[in-house]
């Protein structure tokens, strides 16, 4: 997958609240689905047998806002709870505040194949 900006269109949501697993909706009522989730564990040890290390996740997730329809088939999706929280609200900065007051970046939003996305990271906790 490239990783070009795509073109640029206003504001993203103001919130996304959760309606099933990898479906959420806006304040506009418009719906999200969850499209690729990544959650990469990077490992740094800060010196041989010293008593601290950092591990720290790296989650991404890339939603598009599309129709979904109670009569569409539902998609075997099986995304860990824990790793999308139930509700996101737009704060200054580019991020999202979950509803467990994590920061999540706003990687990009534009569109992609004339579907809008939101690629959304979640900050490590040092970094709030």
């Amino acid at each position: 997958m490239a990783a070009e900006a795509s073109p640029p269109l206003g504001s993203p949501p103001s919130c996304l609240s959760f309606q099933r697993p990898g479906i959420y909706e806006d304040e506009k009522g418009r719906t999200w689905m969850t499209v690729v989730l990544r959650i990469n564990p990077s490992h740094q040890v800060l010196g041989r047998n010293s008593p601290g290390s950092t591990r720290d996740t790296s989650v991404t997730v890339h939603m598009w806002q599309m129709a979904v329809h109670p009569q569409t088939p539902r998609f075997s999706i099986h995304l860990p709870v824990t790793g999308l929280p139930l509700k996101w609200e737009l704060c200054p900065g580019r991020r999202y505040r979950a509803a467990d007051s994590r920061l999540w970046q706003i990687v990009d939003h534009g569109l992609i194949n004339s579907r809008e996305q939101l690629i959304l990271r979640l900050r490590p906790r040092g970094q709030e």
